[in-house]
């Protein structure tokens, strides 16, 4: 049975909504495998002079434990429980 974590990361970009999701999910990309889904939780903008000067896009990316990471961090954690026992 598969096992999906979630990760909260913020986009930034001085083009758009779009470009600052898409940041975050190159961001994320870089380190993490596996990625399944992103969803917008809130969008956002530093205005100066009366204009849009970066865009903020808040989001959740979704993505798949191998299941060997999970083995192994399962393994880990009963090995710590049983040396506080």
């Amino acid at each position: 049975m598969p096992v999906v974590k979630v990760i909260e990361l913020v986009g930034a970009s001085s083009e758009g909504w779009e470009q600052a999701v898409q940041a975050a999910l190159d961001d994320a990309s870089k380190t993490i495998k596996n990625i399944e889904s992103i969803d917008i939780t809130n969008l956002s903008a530093v205005v100066e002079g009366g204009k849009i000067v970066e865009w903020h896009a808040d989001t959740r990316i979704a993505f798949r434990i191998e299941e060997k990471l999970r083995d192994e961090h399962h393994k880990h954690h009963e090995e710590h429980e049983s040396t506080h026992i």
